[in-house]
């Protein structure tokens, strides 16, 4: 089962560079909302797993660190909508 559109949306968006709400929704009402979904839901991912990263004690402070900041970077840039094809087709 598939989480719906508020669970997706349920995240921090303080963090978030180029956060525009509307682009965002325009995105899951359009033609590129299945994909974008499935962005959302890779994002989610994402934090889960550096959240998880975050918690290791078994490797280096700084790496981990930096891990869990890519992880975080590439879920921010999933859900800002970097990834969409701009003219609503794939590239």
């Amino acid at each position: 089962m598939q989480p719906p559109d508020q669970e997706l949306l349920a995240f921090d968006t303080s963090a978030l560079e180029d956060r525009d709400e509307q682009r965002a929704r325009a995105a899951l009402d359009g033609e590129n909302g299945p994909l974008h979904r499935n962005h959302l839901r890779i994002a989610l991912h994402l934090d889960r797993s550096a959240k998880a990263e975050s918690g290791r004690t078994d490797t280096d402070a700084r790496y981990t660190a930096g891990y869990s900041q890519a992880l975080k970077g590439m879920a921010a840039l999933l859900r800002q909508t970097s990834y969409l094809p701009e003219d609503g087709h794939p590239s």
